[in-house]
């Protein structure tokens, strides 16, 4: 029995360690492709690719090497890197099906948000999403503007109050959160986080505002996701977890813990509320528009095979606020430092809006919000060069092909049209690069020009067919996986800046802005602070 223990172990550890170096020893067909050398024997490209100040670094790879490359995963992987059109059109529409956001990102998503959109692939995923689709119909999200305007119109008190006795400076990244998660709470949930007219203190916004700086910090830990869901049954790996003496991994498990169990709470209300047709808390918050009741109502008219179990519903709380949240605040917030750098834009768009104003009320209606040329053309311009999040990352199911809009050069010097992609590769799918091509959107591709959406965009926009949702851009992603909730999005940020523009003038501060690579972009002030904030000179507008 020993001699078969020791055997056992030893060829555990023969097999660890030829997964740790086999990368470096077997030669694949990703290998012919052109890419940077390795920054490190252990993780490759990835802290250059990853870094919080890599713009410098992206620059010179993208410009070096274009949209098909090669980079260096943790231990000698190699993974691909692309924004080469014709190449996203396969990976994200005709053969979605080769590819997944990969095990270790679907079980940690699952950890942290159950089984979501976020969490689910194949026919699971696309039965999830066939029962959302009602509730981010063009109708119910026009429902929603009322909502958005009570909203904005506290923002609007809210700011007010701060700048009453002249120019003042705002952390205005701090408000735009609190405004994009009320919006989310009462436009997905019919749960409101935050009056906005005064300070108030509420533990499961208090989780929501903290997970996205947690999450960076304990992302070392996805890579032991696949083996920890293997120790036994949950029970024993949450005792487990419980007494882990990491104080991030401790905070990350709060965090999802206060998020969840107050998410059920909601649910379970709401669910209850509805089959016992209480209108009275089913119309408390959201007037029973809010996706959660458009959701449980349509769910419980779907025939049975159709039907989501409690469990997959609720996953969708989390996974919206996760998704919607900061995304739109940064985006938003973006857009305001670029009007302060541009104030001639920011003038322009002004008189846009108010001149919608004077024609149809303070509430512009949606139908007509939407279709404002200037502002749509300052948000699509702001979501195409600096779309809030930069990488997908997909993982190869099977062997494929990638087909290319333009041929490269391999190592050995042939030209390549197609890109074989063995079983297993990562490929890393970069949403800006695309948006900003130089071959596709011209010289001044890395330039925000607000005005080239007032007129027809070149040709080679229309004959690259870059696969995107929306606006010729990846900034939502493609095909069945890309984001469902994104004309939510639109609302929350057209609303908030026709408020915002309309009543207030925006300037820079002394202090110099910084944008930061992460999962999702975000500013700080100086070039040292890794601090998320965005402190702008704020006064009212004159009229």
């Amino acid at each position: 029995m020993t001699q078969l223990l020791v055997l056992a172990v030893s060829l555990g550890a023969l097999r660890l360690l030829w997964l740790l170096i086999r990368n470096y020893i077997v030669r694949t067909p990703v290998d012919r492709i052109p890419g940077p050398p390795s920054g490190s024997v252990f993780s490759g490209n990835v802290e250059q690719l990853l870094a919080r100040d890599n713009a410098e670094w992206l620059t010179g790879f993208l410009d070096s090497y274009g949209p098909v490359a090669k980079i260096n995963g943790f231990f000698g992987a190699r993974w691909l890197h692309v924004y080469d059109p014709k190449a996203l059109h396969s990976i994200y529409v005709k053969d979605q099906e080769s590819y997944s956001r990969g095990p270790r990102t679907i079980l940690t998503n699952t950890l942290l948000f159950g089984p979501g959109l976020l969490s689910t692939f194949g026919q699971k995923h696309r039965k999830q999403r066939k029962s959302l689709n009602p509730a981010f119909s063009a109708a119910h999200i026009r429902g929603l503007a009322p909502i958005f305007y009570r909203i904005t119109g506290k923002l609007k008190v809210g700011l007010e109050a701060r700048v009453i006795n002249g120019l003042q400076e705002i952390d205005i990244l701090a408000w735009m959160g609190r405004t994009a998660l009320e919006l989310v709470g009462q436009g997905m949930m019919g749960y409101s986080f935050d009056p906005l007219v005064e300070e108030v203190h509420n533990d499961f916004a208090e989780a929501v505002k903290a997970f996205v700086p947690t999450f960076a910090e304990v992302q070392w830990a996805r890579a032991l996701v696949p083996v920890t869901v293997k120790l036994g049954p949950a029970s024993f790996r949450r005792f487990m977890l419980d007494r882990l003496p990491i104080k991030s991994i401790q905070r990350m498990k709060t965090i999802s813990d206060v998020m969840h169990e107050r998410s059920r709470q909601i649910y379970n209300e709401k669910k209850a509320a509805i089959e016992h047709g209480d209108r009275d808390v089913v119309h408390a918050v959201g007037e029973g528009k809010d996706m959660l009741s458009i959701l449980l109502k349509e769910n419980m008219k779907a025939a049975d095979e159709d039907r989501l179990p409690d469990d997959e519903l609720l996953a969708q709380l989390n996974t919206f606020i996760f998704a919607g949240v900061d995304t739109t605040s940064n985006a938003v917030s973006r857009i305001l430092h670029l009007l302060c750098q541009h104030q001639d834009v920011q003038d322009n768009l002004r008189a846009e809006l108010r001149a919608a104003i004077e024609h149809y009320g303070a509430e512009i209606p949606y139908d007509e919000l939407t279709a404002l040329p200037y502002l749509d053309a300052v948000c699509r311009e702001t979501l195409r060069l600096f779309a809030p999040v930069n990488i997908s990352i997909r993982q190869a199911w099977r062997d494929t092909m990638l087909p290319l809009l333009e041929p490269i050069h391999a190592i050995d010097g042939t030209i390549m049209t197609e890109v074989p992609v063995p079983k297993g590769t990562t490929v890393i799918a970069n949403l800006p690069a695309c948006n900003t091509n130089k071959a596709i959107w011209g010289e001044d591709a890395r330039k925000w020009k607000p005005e080239r959406w007032l007129k027809p965009l070149p040709p080679s926009v229309e004959e690259a067919h870059i696969p995107g949702i929306y606006a010729n851009t990846m900034t939502f992603l493609a095909g069945g996986y890309a984001c469902i909730g994104f004309k939510f999005s639109q609302l929350e940020m057209k609303s908030v800046l026709s408020m915002l523009v309309d009543n207030f003038k925006f300037e820079l501060p002394e202090k110099p802005i910084t944008w930061n690579f992460a999962g999702i972009n975000y500013p700080s002030m100086g070039y040292t602070s890794p601090k998320p904030e965005m402190v702008l000179k704020v006064s009212f507008a004159v009229r």
